[in-house]
């Protein structure tokens, strides 16, 4: 079932359509910025390429934000914060991981980086790049908003019923 118009002032759809629309149009990233990807990410905030205007309002809270952007080389003395305000966040709550250092470790093959942050968290979206232009970002997070709309029972898991299905 798609949108559909009744006449001039009536429009009919599904719950699960415009759970989906309004929390993909106002994604609240938490800033988890690590390295210099994190230039690359505030850049992309600002004037030039302007989040808000898709509803992509950054956030300082974990209480507030429903997406995590590691921004940057994840090393294990770092990794108990973001699992920390990773478990602070609440459901739905999805983690795109910026950079090839949070991707994939980059060229740092060493004791003391992560190899990568899917090891620890569920990624929904990996941005690559050494570090990746904003553009990359803008994409990457419109991705994740086609990610959210595919979803199904996302209103019905927020009150306790069921699970959410991920049709990808």
């Amino acid at each position: 079932m798609g949108v559909e118009t009744l006449g001039d002032n009536v429009i009919t759809t599904s719950l699960d359509k415009l759970v989906n629309w309004s929390r993909s149009r106002s994604l609240w990233p938490m800033t988890f910025g690590l390295a210099c990807c994190a230039i690359e990410m505030m850049s992309t905030g600002a004037a030039r390429f302007d989040l808000d205007r898709f509803g992509i309002i950054f956030r300082a809270s974990p209480r507030q934000a429903d997406c995590i952007i590691i921004a940057g080389t994840v090393t294990k003395k770092m990794l108990p914060v973001i699992l920390t305000v990773y478990e602070q966040m609440p459901e739905p709550k999805y983690v795109v991981a910026m950079g090839a250092c949070a991707c994939s470790g980059g060229v740092f093959d060493t004791y003391s980086v992560v190899q990568g942050i899917d090891e620890y968290l569920p990624v929904d979206v990996y941005i690559p790049g050494c570090p990746p232009r904003p553009e990359g970002l803008l994409y990457g997070l419109i991705k994740l908003q086609e990610k959210i709309m595919r979803e199904r029972n996302s209103f019905g898991a927020a009150i306790g019923i069921g699970e959410v299905v991920n049709n990808a």
